[in-house]
């Protein structure tokens, strides 16, 4: 184990911030955690006065956390098995470096309570609640017995762990389909499964207590009923080791995917005062009957009756705690530090108030094309919408990845947390969908699109959210947010570029390669000619008729980025334009679209050549993703039932269990359970 000495060239945060309050306690901070919490944390010390310590595993050495801090200790391999869950090296850490305290952020070791009491035995503060309050609500049996006993209204089911598969069907048989099979230590939708009917629950089991093993050290899982038309909302509290525990208001989770939160907002645009103020008080309750001491969100599924359900408790700081200090101006991070040292929280619960309106969106390293499959590799362009406040609308981006950087198979495929706040919610979710737009990522699949589309999504711009969202809106799976334009002004915006970077290279004498045409062109989209003539670009001023019609426009381009910005009558559009074969790739709003262009004559005959068929790969399954292949349940000449598994590839944390679309045989197999998988690389052949 080593220490590296940094000493980095910070910015201050620029989101809006209280002062710091009193003196800082601390003089060093361990950071237990990684990514954009890791740097999140850092942000925060830096400003009280605090040294900060990153630990790091060999995938993370060059990572942005570790930059950041002012110190960094290699804790061991890539997964997080041998470094970020290892309580012994980190604690060695924080002992080598003289770190009066430690931070785990959220997920890994954050709700162990072996881990904060294994810091306090070592003379180590542990900044989050007291190890108590963690193994009670920690533990999802346990902490919905707590909740009754202190009069919060509970989801029906079984109180208690599941045995094995008989148990569980009987489980289920008495409360109910559907039902959801939960990890008891899980949380972040690790380990949890929605079972619809009884054939479903062997396989939700083994891969719940699979992923929770895998995820948090402890494969006992849960039944519960599954609300129908659920809301996720979720209440965030504060308390200190005096006493005092407040509520700061509520978050509206139900945008998910895979039980995964991919949107939150604050305030939620469902709830009144009078069901938020009963929402506030159970949540308050619950704490104190378990001593709580620290940031922590209880979290709770809403019926469309206002019918509110103890759901679990997150004994730690939430990955979107950054629309709550948007509203109330507050930095959890610092209060739960001063929480730790002692200190009695500054304010009463009359002195909260809110302002505006947040919406943070989960930027992923996932296609959504390719049903939201996890994408890892090097981030070739990383250039996030620029932050601050500017005519009342704040843009903050919280992120633990560089340019260059790289996305690892070992962890989270979270990239960045971008957020918006504005006076209203219709303002912020503008602010949201501008900012997407100008939001570059290239060299891995991200989901920007995805998150755009949803801003634009006329359900969600009216509020009418369930977790249910995202399989309702998009069924099929997603494709692209509808075209909305003809395509005109799709067209205007390759032409420009064309014509942006023939300008560049005739100015350069360095143009070589790409599109040389004259002021005459054909852009072919959808399958459908748009005749682009006597276009020209002069100082950004854009002139072309398109079908016919006189196009004029302001352009702001410089060629070798990817965003374009082009404003038409007034109305301003960013698009993202990116070189493909045979063409170009715009994405804009949550669409995107392969555009070609070519001379009037070659976009002629191109109308008369045969289409080429895709290649036949049904005889194949294929790995739909790079990952590990955990379990391959099947082999050669064994027939097998369209709906049975053919194998299970984990990947960034998660399972992914491929089964038959049809019923097949197995010819031959390509891979053994264990090995490395490619995507697309054949796991195996049917006859």
């Amino acid at each position: 184990m080593g220490v590296q000495r940094f000493t980095p060239q910070l910015q201050p945060l620029k989101f809006r911030l209280r002062p710091p309050l009193v003196k800082p306690l601390f003089r060093k901070i361990l950071i237990a955690n990684r990514g954009e919490i890791a740097c999140r944390i850092i942000k925060t010390a830096r400003r009280m006065g605090i040294k900060t310590v990153a630990v790091y595993s060999e995938a993370d050495r060059h990572a942005l956390h570790v930059r950041m801090a002012d110190e960094s200790v290699a804790i061991g391999p890539a997964p997080a098995a041998g470094s970020y869950l290892a309580m012994d090296r980190i604690i060695e850490a924080a002992k080598a470096t003289g770190a009066d305290a430690v931070h785990p952020g959220y997920g890994f070791l954050s709700e162990r309570p072996a881990f904060a009491e294994a810091l306090i035995k070592a003379g180590i503060a542990f900044i989050g609640p007291n190890a108590k309050a963690i193994a009670a609500m920690g533990d999802k049996i346990e902490s919905k017995k707590l909740a009754r006993a202190a009069g919060v209204s509970t989801v029906p089911g079984f109180m208690g762990e599941v045995e094995d598969e008989a148990h569980a069907k009987k489980i289920a048989a008495e409360i109910g389909y559907p039902v959801m099979v939960k990890a008891s230590a899980g949380g972040g939708g690790k380990g949890l499964r929605v079972v619809q009917r009884e054939s479903e629950l062997a396989q939700a089991i083994a891969s719940s207590r699979s992923e929770a093993l895998a995820s948090f050290g402890d494969s006992r899982l849960l039944i519960e009923k599954f609300v129908s038309e659920p809301r996720h909302i979720e209440i965030q509290l504060i308390g200190d080791k005096h006493g005092s525990v407040l509520h700061l208001g509520e978050r509206e989770c139900s945008i998910q995917r895979r039980h995964q939160k991919v949107i939150e907002e604050a305030p939620s645009p469902f709830l009144d005062d009078r069901t938020r103020a009963a929402m506030g008080a159970q949540a308050v309750a619950l704490a104190r009957a378990v001593g709580y001491d620290s940031a922590g969100t209880v979290e709770f599924i809403v019926d469309g009756q206002k019918n509110f359900y103890f759901l679990e408790m997150n004994t730690r700081l939430q990955v979107e705690h950054p629309v709550t200090e948007l509203i109330t101006g507050l930095d959890l991070v610092e209060l739960m530090i001063r929480a730790a040292a002692g200190e009695k929280l500054p304010f009463a619960q009359t002195d909260v108030k809110r302002e505006g309106w947040a919406i943070e969106a989960r930027v992923y390293a996932e296609d959504p094309y390719r049903g939201f499959l996890p994408s890892s590799g090097r981030l070739a362009r990383y250039h996030p919408p620029e932050e601050g406040t500017k005519d009342g609308v704040t843009i903050r981006n919280d992120t633990g990845v560089t340019e260059g950087g790289e996305i690892s198979v070992y962890y989270d495929p979270m990239i960045a947390k971008l957020v918006t706040h504005a006076p209203t919610r219709p303002q912020a979710v503008e602010a949201m969908a501008a900012a997407l737009d100008r939001f570059e990522i290239s060299g891995i699949a991200g989901n920007l699109q995805f998150l755009s589309a949803i801003m634009h999504n006329a359900r969600f711009r009216e509020g009418r959210l369930t977790t249910g969202f995202i399989a309702e809106e998009y069924p099929g799976g997603f494709h692209g947010a509808p075209l909305g334009d003809p395509g005109g002004f799709i067209a205007a915006a390759v032409a420009a570029k064309i014509l942006r970077t023939q300008r560049a290279g005739r100015i350069s004498g360095a143009l070589n390669g790409g599109h040389k045409l004259s002021d005459n062109f054909t852009v072919t989209l959808n399958g459908r000619d748009h005749a682009v003539r006597d276009a020209h670009l002069e100082v950004g001023s854009l002139h072309l008729v398109i079908d016919g019609a006189v196009t004029e426009g302001v352009v702001d381009y410089f060629p070798g980025r990817s965003m374009l910005k082009l404003t038409v009558r007034g109305r301003e559009t960013v698009f993202q334009i990116a070189r493909e074969a045979g063409g170009y790739c715009l994405s804009q709003g949550g669409r995107e679209r392969l555009v070609t262009v070519r001379a009037p004559h070659a976009a002629e005959l191109a109308a008369l050549m045969p289409v080429k068929p895709p290649p036949d790969s049904s005889r194949r399954l294929l790995s739909p993703m790079p990952g590990q292949l955990l379990a391959l349940p099947v082999k050669p000449g064994q027939a097998v039932k369209a709906g049975e598994v053919l194998a299970v590839v984990e990947a960034m944390k998660m399972e992914n269990v491929l089964v038959a679309e049809r019923d097949v045989t197995i010819s031959r197999l390509h891979v053994r359970q264990g090995d490395a998988l490619a995507r697309d690389e054949t796991i195996m052949e049917f006859q």
